[in-house]
């Protein structure tokens, strides 16, 4: 199977978050009848960093882990479980400051299971300063240390989730802390089964004459997955795991149209698993060293059928031994900040595909990536209200396929005489490398028509990214970004002129390029109504002068909007009710261009227990099933059209239980580049 081809524009918008104006208001003193209220700020900005707390902001919303709340974050998106920031080409989260190299899915998937509770606040970094070994943006999760006098304290989690098949899953999360040891467990074991729906119509061109192929797909999958994530720490000392074990894993694709009826059935043939271990060590003259440890492992065999008839098959195999280490060294020269350092990751990929019954040659390749990289950057504050961080980073990238120096600078910049009024300007830069899997050429079938072909000349494509903020009243937030992507990736359908055959292929681009300004407003009614409404514009452009035979330049403009509500019927009241809008103008993604899309979200949460130590939530998303596009390509020749039907509604019921009064704890991936694809 094809990957979900749409990266929708969605990713390059601002998403809805809510504010909780009054509940986390500083408590009011009252002096003869005068009440004096002090606000608690929702955003604050410091070094070119945006401070939000994001406890307050979700207060009342029915969120209970830090995946989902990442979504009301200014400025973040949440695409059916897919973080994007307004105005970054990407996003790497990470976890107080520190870097887990982890795969994108195991990320997700570990801040599913960590609790909101444990959150402190959120810094929003567009363009990160080069020692958090981090090209581009940033969302770093800060988390609550825990402290001896707490104990044990933790959070039991179980939930039901309802979209077309059912799944469920339970959490275990507890932290403890003795002495000057810390410990920190986060285990989660879920059942998922997921259904989607694609109906195609493909007009082919193909030796003067034109072929309608009609085809109507769906795809079922199901697996358990088993994800632990364990800390321990000895003052400044950090030993950290994460894993994730996915088992029972088995997928099909139903399809019937033109060419009859097909079914591809695809199977692990072992458990995925993702292994990472990390050591960290800061010095206490300004010195931090550490390193980590990455394994991963596939193997996955593909049969398509026609009828009952076997078609042919294939094994494909994944192996992937991944090494980082890095030193850095910070010194404070009076009231600057100097900091450098140097890293290096190898990273060696052992692939292969075996075929059975077909003429597409096998290949079993070993892929070894090696980069090096050294940095230096400076950070000041200026009693007259300027503070920045400025870094510049060196890096050698070296592969079979290419080997090449990149330069990257990073600059975030803030201002303001008060914290009323608010400036901020990034700049940053990024070498944005493809897929493992994609490098070696190998090639999937969807039917006996669609084929998923890998591309080993795809190149690796340098992105430019620039923003301004400006921050009113620590709640307003207007963003002015550009993006430009040079060579930029895009994965889409092509009629072939040779064959009767659709190819996806993943191809770079001349560019890509985004201009917009995102606005966002929290407001409401004392505690009975908290709003947060976002609009953004902007214009996006794709062009490529080579994509395949044919050649394409295409633009638009592109509206985002969404309005997000909670309500509460008094102050202290147990249960709070939410309701989100969502829509999108109609976008584009380079050749093709995809319809408008819009969804209702609605929620509720209710706390009971001696000190409200157990949560209820139920939250209905999509509640019209309208957050899935229509793509259409009318260009050059090419005539096609996919209309995606996936079961975007869904129905969630949560339990929780805290004991001794729980506030957890995070971790972070980036798998993007790992897995055989599909």
């Amino acid at each position: 199977m094809k990957k979900l081809l749409f990266s929708i524009t969605i990713l390059h918008s601002v998403a809805a978050y809510a504010q909780t104006e009054v509940a986390d208001t500083v408590s009011a003193h009252k002096l003869d009848e005068i009440v004096v209220k002090g606000e608690k700020p929702q955003t604050r900005g410091e070094d070119g960093i945006m401070i939000v707390d994001l406890p307050g902001i979700v207060k009342d919303k029915p969120v209970n882990n830090i995946l989902e709340a990442l979504g009301y974050l200014p400025g973040v998106t949440d695409n059916n479980g897919m973080i994007g920031l307004t105005g970054a080409s990407n996003v790497t989260i990470i976890l107080n400051g520190e870097l887990t190299n982890m795969p994108l899915q195991n990320l997700y998937q570990l801040l599913y299971t960590t609790p909101v509770d444990r959150l402190k606040n959120v810094e929003i970094m567009y363009s990160a300063p080069a020692k958090y070994h981090v090209n581009g943006a940033v969302i770093n999760v800060v988390l609550k240390t825990p402290k001896p006098l707490d104990g044990l304290q933790g959070q039991v989690r179980a939930g039901y989730n309802q979209a077309h098949y059912g799944s469920y899953g339970g959490v275990f999360a507890a932290t403890y802390a003795v002495k000057d040891w810390t410990f920190d467990l986060n285990y989660g074991l879920s059942r998922t089964k997921s259904w989607n729906q694609e109906e195609a119509w493909s007009n082919h061109l193909f030796n003067g004459q034109r072929t309608m192929i009609e085809d109507n797909m769906r795809r079922i999958s199901q697996n358990w997955s088993n994800t632990i994530f364990v800390s321990a720490a000895w003052r400044t000392l950090k030993l950290t795991y994460n894993g994730q074990i996915i088992s029972d894993s088995k997928s099909r694709s139903l399809s019937a149209g033109t060419l009859g009826s097909f079914a591809n059935v695809y199977k692990m043939l072992s458990p995925v698993s993702y292994h990472n271990i990390a050591l960290r060590y800061v010095a206490p003259f300004g010195m931090t060293v550490g390193g980590d440890y990455t394994r991963y492992s596939e193997n996955r065999s593909q049969s398509l059928f026609k009828g009952a008839d076997y078609l042919f098959g294939s094994d494909n195999k994944q192996d992937i031994n991944r090494y980082h280490v890095y030193l850095d060294q910070e010194h404070h020269i009076g009231k600057w900040q100097l900091n450098y350092g140097v890293e290096y990751q190898r990273a060696e990929d052992n692939s292969s595909q075996q075929y059975d019954s077909s003429d597409n040659p096998d290949f079993d390749d070993r892929l070894n990536e090696d980069v090096a990289g050294i940095y230096v950057g400076t950070q000041r504050s200026f009693d007259w209200g300027l503070s920045f961080n400025i870094s510049a980073k060196g890096e050698y990238y070296h592969s079979k396929y290419q080997h090449n120096w990149n330069f990257i600078p990073q600059l975030g910049a803030t201002y303001y005489k008060t914290p009323k009024s608010v400036f901020q300007l990034n700049l940053s830069t990024q070498r944005i490398y493809p897929a493992y899997w994609e490098l070696h050429g190998g090639t999937s079938y969807i039917n006996d028509y669609s084929t998923v072909i890998g591309n080993p000349k795809l190149q690796p494509y340098i992105q430019y990214d620039a923003q301004f903020n400006y921050i009113l009243r620590q709640k307003y937030v207007a963003t002015l970004y550009f993006q430009y992507g040079d060579k930029a990736a895009v994965q889409l359908p092509y009629q072939s002129h040779d064959a009767l055959n659709l190819v996806y292929q993943t191809i770079n681009m001349d560019y890509k390029r985004i201009v917009g300004l995102n606005l966002y407003a929290p407001f409401g009614i004392g505690y009975i109504w908290n709003a947060t409404a976002t609009a953004n514009m902007f214009n996006q452009r794709e062009k490529a002068g080579i994509f395949h035979d044919v050649c394409f330049d295409n633009s638009k403009w592109v509206f985002y909007g969404s309005l997000s509500n909670s309500f509460k019927f008094s102050q202290n009241c147990p249960v709070s009710l939410s309701v989100d809008f969502s829509y999108i103008s109609p976008s584009l993604q380079g050749i093709a261009d995809l319809s408008g899309m819009w969804k209702v979200d609605a929620g509720a949460k209710w706390q009971f227990g001696k000190k409200r130590c157990c949560e209820l939530d139920l939250k209905a998303d999509d509640i019209f099933n309208r957050w899935s596009p229509t793509m259409t390509i009318h260009h050059a020749g090419q005539d096609y059209r996919m209309k995606v039907r996936d079961m975007t509604r869904n129905l969630k019921l949560t339990f929780i239980w805290r004991f001794n009064g729980f506030k957890p704890k995070d971790t972070s991936i980036d798998t993007s580049r790992f897995g055989t694809g599909k």
